[in-house]
């Protein structure tokens, strides 16, 4: 059923930072692009390796004693029920992870990504909640177990993570579309869940199996990593490559995004002289919950030499990005205000 090779599309250097078996996005990748991230550029965060998964024998198994009648469905069966478009983030729980080093000299273990640990796309499937109620859900049941079909991660096993059954009827898709396509095999072809607002790990890729289960459920994903994390924070980044030059003098307007997984993002300031004083950047584009803000604002620089730009934002709950944060042991969840240097050279 399977054959492996570690990410399967072509990562080009301008478009890819690379991460072993993954692969961050090159912010600057996303200047001049609409609001979704085209597939090409979008982040790959693999355990293990892309699998190759034939749709055409492709089964979903459902099952466990919080269903009434367990069964298996094929690609064609999910097809053909009442399909649900989405625009939504997934974005690694290690997002920003490099910054506790970097910025707070406080380094932690994993892959040291930067910013880049996120994409946004217009997802196409079936709403979770009904296949759960096609599949008779039963009144007592309480987690959600999905299962990936890519090969097994150490002695651990699959990738799974559960889900409280309240979030499972809420808005999590099993997505089979990806940006209008069928689902690319790095981004969980022929059918991955998309868990909003939830950290990347939630929404496991080639899924092949759910249990649904009458108490609470544990596995490697949810006690030994990733523990205690569900909603991702509020972040902001600007569509720049580090060091970007800019000329002295020259009027520039600076694009950036700002996103949170607990509600819209109502302000984004950006500061261009280190934080003691900050400016409001206008937004444009859709105001999803489930998604990111896109925003923009003037500036022309005034002073030679190397800078930082910073950006923090507000969602709709009143968090706001601070300048530091408590170190977090498994580097998830780093929500400062990032320091993006830029370089002002003679015009």
């Amino acid at each position: 059923m399977h054959a492996l090779a570690t990410i399967v599309k072509p990562l080009p250097g301008h478009l890819f930072t690379p991460h072993e078996a993954s692969a961050e996005m090159r912010w600057e990748a996303m200047a001049g692009q609409g609001f979704h991230t085209p597939t090409d550029r979008f982040f790959v965060r693999n355990h293990t390796s892309t699998p190759f998964i034939d749709a055409s024998t492709w089964r979903l198994r459902l099952h466990g004693a919080g269903l009434r009648s367990p069964g298996d469905y094929d690609y064609e069966q999910l097809l053909a029920m009442p399909a649900r478009t989405l625009d939504a983030a997934i974005e690694c729980a290690g997002n920003g992870r490099r910054f506790y080093g970097t910025q707070q000299h406080s380094p932690t273990p994993g892959t040291q990504w930067g910013l880049g640990g996120i994409g946004v796309a217009r997802w196409r499937g079936v709403p979770l909640r009904h296949l759960l109620e096609h599949a008779g859900l039963r009144p007592d049941a309480v987690d959600v177990l999905p299962v990936g079909l890519d090969a097994p991660f150490e002695h651990h096993g699959h990738v799974r993570r559960p889900l409280p059954v309240a979030k499972a009827l809420d808005d999590v898709l099993l997505a089979y579309e990806m940006n209008g396509e069928p689902l690319p095999p790095d981004h969980g072809f022929p059918v991955r869940l998309v868990v909003p607002g939830w950290v990347g790990i939630a929404s496991i890729k080639w899924l092949g199996d759910i249990e649904v289960a009458t108490h609470e459920l544990f596995t490697p994903w949810n006690t030994e990593f990733y523990p205690h994390v569900t909603t991702q924070p509020v972040k902001s980044a600007f569509e720049l490559a580090w060091d970007t030059p800019f000329l002295l003098g020259r009027p520039q307007v600076i694009h950036g995004r700002s996103w949170s997984g607990h509600g819209r993002i109502v302000k984004v300031e950006v500061s261009f002289d280190g934080g003691r004083t900050w400016k409001t950047a206008e937004h444009h584009g859709p105001h999803l919950v489930s998604a990111w803000l896109p925003w923009h604002i003037d500036w022309t620089p005034r002073r030679l030499g190397p800078q930082v730009l910073m950006a923090r934002a507000t969602d709709e709950t009143g968090a706001t990005q601070r300048a530091t944060i408590p170190r977090q042991p498994f580097g998830y969840h780093f929500d400062a205000v990032v320091q993006h240097p830029i370089r002002v050279i003679p015009g």
